[in-house]
């Protein structure tokens, strides 16, 4: 996992890598040294990856579009803090998360949820239901918003851990 031969103040991974999950590096080094700086720098933007690498023992998580003087600061807060958390977008994350369990679905976003669920495009959704892919895409923009989510896959994960949609084993 961490070459014992080197020891960064500072350590900076991606959630996904090629061989794992920067999220599991994340949490063996937190637990291996706790007083390391560890900053998660990805393309993942949905609040389910944010409170990942903040409950894996993440010091910083920022977007890969983030200016570089963002990057550049989270590596120093980290290096100066490391058992703090910071993130853009934190707060906003909390009021969703705080907010999730009295999510309110329409009738329609519901529908569309548990045909996305079964894996349908938008093409498909918009066929079964009888509404253009424009209004099928309002309506999915809505659901990511009310979740959480930055696309298809997490919104259909956080509906399934919140109970609002069931899984057939």
């Amino acid at each position: 996992m961490l070459d014992r031969s080197h020891t960064p103040d500072v350590l900076v991974v991606d959630i996904n890598l090629g061989d794992g999950s920067g999220i599991e590096v994340v949490r063996t080094v937190r637990g291996q040294r706790p007083n390391a700086g560890l900053v998660v720098l990805t393309m993942y933007d949905g609040d389910e990856h944010l409170f990942a690498a903040l409950e894996a023992g993440a010091s910083a998580f920022v977007l890969k579009q983030a200016p570089s003087s963002e990057v550049v600061s989270a590596v120093r807060r980290a290096a100066e803090s490391p058992t703090t958390f910071t993130a853009d977008g934190l707060a906003g994350a909390m009021r969703r998360k705080l907010a999730t369990p009295a999510v309110r679905l329409t009738v329609r976003e519901g529908e569309i949820l548990r045909l996305l669920a079964d894996g349908m495009s938008v093409a498909q959704v918009s066929q079964q239901l009888f509404v253009s892919a424009s209004t099928t895409k309002t309506h999915m923009a809505k659901l990511y918003d009310k979740l959480g989510a930055g696309n298809r896959t997490q919104a259909v994960m956080t509906a399934v851990r919140l109970g609002l949609v069931k899984v057939e084993g």
